[in-house]
């Protein structure tokens, strides 16, 4: 163990070295220098509370992976959930924040110059937010980092090691996360001076998670057992929660994004809302019709991917558009799910590709589609209101964003496993991840083998006593 932490610490080390702090520091001059900003008091409680709200959308994540795996893993898909928000926090706040917003550096990556949050106080940066505390759009951020690499976690939920998780989390956060969030977001960065339009995380959140999450799964390989085994849910009602609190937490996600308590808030709050119920409804349909029940599963995974294809263009369209794009990504995710996966034969474990990727690739190709000034004057016109080349800045940023996630996500993981193990044995899974990685398990009566629940003598005569009053009465009513 002593050797993990030691590999931890110059991990560490190396990224507050090596992260490209040598590049010549070219900051970009503030756009609004010359204006005077004042915090608007309404703004900034209505952007904190979106923070507590994107924060909370974790601890929800993990009650929708955890109720989704076998019951000898519910506590390690959880804790990894859990422990993401805390470390990423504190990366966030040590070297995170200004790779991804601070001083641009040929418009790849931002400057060390707000490196602990120096220079990042209780003023408004006019660059980003001119109506609330640089601070709080600092910790809105925040939580978005957190949340990103906990949708990894899905792809391989019931095999990865805890300390490997925790350096490959530490790595990925940073070399990925934080490059494409300056990109896309940061003053300077090329996607958003090519006029890419991601209002609240398309490209940076769900397509660098789900393609980073299908590539760790092809790396570490299948669980032991799959294809040949069952690896149903084992606590559906926990999903179920988690998918509300997900969704809860999305108003927060999407609305937060407008930086203030306006108009435009209100009309992300709507899309949101309106783009999740279409895609409930129909991977509901589409399963029905093509399997014959309709899921609680699926309405929870339906509302989920909704939400997934809204996020970039939440800030950009209309109420109507956004029932068209929920109801198509119900029915892309959940083809994705249900037939792509199954004849690839990869094992994406709770299905963070095929909801995550391939929803947020359709989001950001529909916020080409149906952008419109006169929902964002910030923003800009799609195909349908006459702007075809939107659809080309839209592809190009997906491009960049799958090559990022596929290329530096497969060089970190191959890294990762030169100096720890980052697969379970195969003694360790049958086991399950809960006992051999933190020595707990979820539930008081559970086989540590199987999952199920263990013979108990009480509850076994408890049972008799029933089935026997059980009988007694029927007979007793001549049945």
């Amino acid at each position: 163990m002593k050797k993990y932490w030691t590999i931890l610490g110059l991990c560490l080390l190396c990224m507050v070295i090596f992260v490209p702090v040598t590049l010549a520091d070219e900051t970009v001059p503030s756009a609004a220098a010359t204006i005077a900003p004042k915090i608007d008091s309404g703004d900034t409680a209505f952007v904190l509370l979106s923070a507590a709200l994107v924060m909370l959308m974790t601890p929800g994540l993990a009650l929708f992976y955890g109720g989704m795996v076998r019951t000898k893993n519910a506590l390690s898909t959880i804790m990894q959930s859990l422990f993401i928000v805390a470390v990423v926090s504190v990366q966030w706040v040590l070297w995170g924040y200004t790779l991804a917003f601070g001083p641009d550096i040929h418009h790849l990556i931002g400057s060390f110059d707000w490196l602990l949050l120096n220079g990042v106080g209780q003023t408004p940066n006019p660059d980003y937010a001119a109506t609330i505390p640089h601070m709080a759009f600092m910790i809105f951020q925040a939580m978005f980092a957190v949340i990103t690499p906990a949708l990894i976690t899905g792809s391989f939920a019931e095999r990865m090691k805890f300390p490997a998780f925790i350096v490959f989390t530490l790595l990925w956060v940073t070399f990925v996360y934080d490059p494409v969030a300056h990109w896309v977001w940061g003053v300077g960065g090329w996607l958003r001076n090519l006029g890419l339009l991601d209002f609240a995380g398309g490209t940076v959140v769900h397509i660098l998670s789900g393609v980073s999450g299908l590539v760790v799964a092809l790396v570490i390989g299948k669980r032991k057992g799959h294809g040949s085994e069952a690896m149903l849910p084992h606590h559906l009602p926990m999903t179920v929660l988690g998918a509300g609190l997900l969704w809860f937490g999305w108003f927060g996600f999407n609305a937060g994004s407008a930086l203030g308590a306006n108009g435009l808030a209100a009309s992300a709050f709507v899309v949101t809302n309106t783009a999740a119920a279409a895609a409930a409804l129909s991977w509901v349909f589409a399963e029905w019709s093509l399997q014959g029940k309709p899921t609680v599963l699926g309405a929870a995974s339906g509302s989920v991917a909704g939400l997934v294809a809204i996020t970039p263009a939440s800030g950009y369209i209309a109420a109507g558009p956004s029932i068209i794009i929920g109801f198509a990504a119900g029915i892309i995710c959940y083809l994705a799910v249900s037939v792509l996966k199954g004849k690839l034969g990869y094992d994406d474990s709770l299905d963070a590709f095929g909801v995550h990727a391939i929803g947020g690739t359709w989001g950001a190709i529909a916020t080409g589609l149906w952008a419109s000034k006169a929902i964002n004057p910030a923003g800009a016109d799609g195909l349908f209101y006459g702007n075809p080349g939107q659809v080309v800045t839209q592809l190009i940023g997906i491009g960049a964003s799958w090559a990022m996630a596929i290329v530096a996500t497969f060089i970190i993981i191959k890294i990762v496993m030169l100096f720890m193990p980052v697969r379970a044995s195969a003694e360790e899974e049958v086991l399950g991840l809960d006992i051999s990685e933190h020595g707990e398990r979820g539930y008081a009566y559970q086989d540590l083998m199987s999952g199920s629940p263990v013979f108990h003598e009480k509850l076994a005569v408890h049972h008799a006593d029933v089935i026997a009053t059980l009988k007694l009465n029927a007979e007793e009513r001549g049945q």
